[in-house]
């Protein structure tokens, strides 16, 4: 399943991603993609410009991870990894997660539902 998302800066205006924008420069969430590599493993990936820095990068893929996570009735995701490249002022990270209707085992697994929430708190798209 692919997903894709382009936010204007505008709709963006009132986000608070963690960093710090530039004389009024805010990131553009430029879209994202999911799939699954099996019924288990999810792959994500996210690209953004702007001022940001990896935690956003980071956040985005992890809130686009949650979306994916309970379009799969799944309730759980555990990160296994995330690549992160910069080029040309468009950053990009290739994710991966196993999704699960228990929660997992290891460390820091992730609640669909509650992350959900905090990317809308924070204004970060999940799709």
């Amino acid at each position: 399943m692919i997903r894709a998302a382009i936010i204007s800066p505008l709709a963006l205006a009132a986000c608070d991603t963690g960093s710090s924008p530039e004389a009024g420069v805010l990131p553009e969430y430029r879209g994202a993609e999911t799939r699954m590599l099996d019924p288990t493993i999810l792959a994500v990936a996210v690209e953004m410009s702007g001022p940001v820095a990896e935690a956003d990068i980071t956040a985005y893929a992890r809130c686009v991870a949650a979306r994916a996570t309970r379009e799969q009735d799944a309730g759980f995701a555990r990160h296994l990894r995330t690549n992160l490249q910069e080029k040309g002022g468009v950053w990009s990270a290739d994710a991966v997660y196993t999704i699960s209707p228990s929660l997992p085992r290891g460390v820091a697994p992730i609640d669909a539902e509650v992350e959900l929430a905090t990317c809308a708190e924070n204004g970060i798209p999940t799709v």
